[in-house]
């Protein structure tokens, strides 16, 4: 089981600021498996073959941010530290982004079915979609004033995301670097089991251990069956997700 195919988070990570650089890996390993091909070979089908709504989230955002900061010439840094600002990437998952995010920004183009198929699958969450394009204007901000490249990229994932004049009016509007809100959910030191009197390194020790305990490989490999393993993907979520606000809560 390649590391790649099998590593799952969550998708509640947007909205919670957990990680998604799991998900991206999981997503890429079920694309690669179903003969998907490179990412630059044919984005359509790429797209078209993530298996969830979880891993064309994941990989949509990563996509859409990469050939957003191409289309106006060379990816800056500034850029690419607004995408992980925007989307709060943990140091932990950014390897698998980072591989994503580095095939994604050979070139600007193939970006129009990721963006489609996020309008579809989301159709249900247009105001989650706002935000994702909201966090793209400060992306294409980053470096500058906006070009028409970019004007024209941001329109056309407004067009696939389905989304209206007065919603592209707020997402362009929106402070380049806003502060999101501290997310609200359950006590993130319940969910890891210990105290607020933990100390860093104790903090960081049980989280290590509740990800290698929950991880659906793990549980798989004990005889699970898929129910239980989809279970433990969640659990791996709400694990990752409480560590990550917990960190930002003592600014480690």
């Amino acid at each position: 089981m390649s590391f790649w195919g099998k590593i799952i988070g969550g998708f509640t990570g947007f909205l919670t600021g957990g990680p998604i650089g799991a998900l991206v890996g999981a997503a890429m390993g079920h694309a690669a498996d179903s003969g998907a091909g490179r990412l630059g070979q044919n984005p359509a089908q790429l797209a078209a073959m993530l298996g969830s709504r979880e891993q064309l989230f994941a990989v949509g955002v990563v996509v859409l941010s990469a050939k957003l900061a191409k289309c106006d010439g060379p990816v800056k840094r500034i850029e690419i530290d607004t995408f992980k600002r925007q989307f709060r990437i943990p140091p932990e998952n950014m390897a698998e982004v980072a591989q994503l995010f580095d095939r994604a920004r050979e070139d600007a183009e193939g970006y129009e079915p990721f963006a489609d198929r996020m309008g579809q699958a989301f159709a249900d969450r247009r105001e989650m979609l706002e935000d994702v394009l909201a966090a793209l204007f400060s992306i294409a901000r980053a470096d500058g004033p906006l070009t028409n490249g970019e004007v024209a990229f941001l329109q056309r994932v407004q067009i696939g995301f389905g989304l209206d004049a007065p919603a592209w009016m707020r997402a362009r509007d929106t402070t380049a670097e806003r502060p999101r809100p501290m997310p609200t959910g359950p006590d993130p030191y319940r969910v890891l089991g210990i105290g607020r009197e933990a100390t860093d390194a104790q903090a960081r020790a049980t989280w290590r251990r509740l990800v290698r305990e929950n991880h659906p490989d793990a549980v798989a490999s004990r005889g699970a069956g898929p129910d239980m393993v989809r279970r433990a993907a969640d659990k791996v979520a709400e694990i990752n997700a409480a560590w990550d606000r917990i960190k930002r809560e003592r600014k480690l």
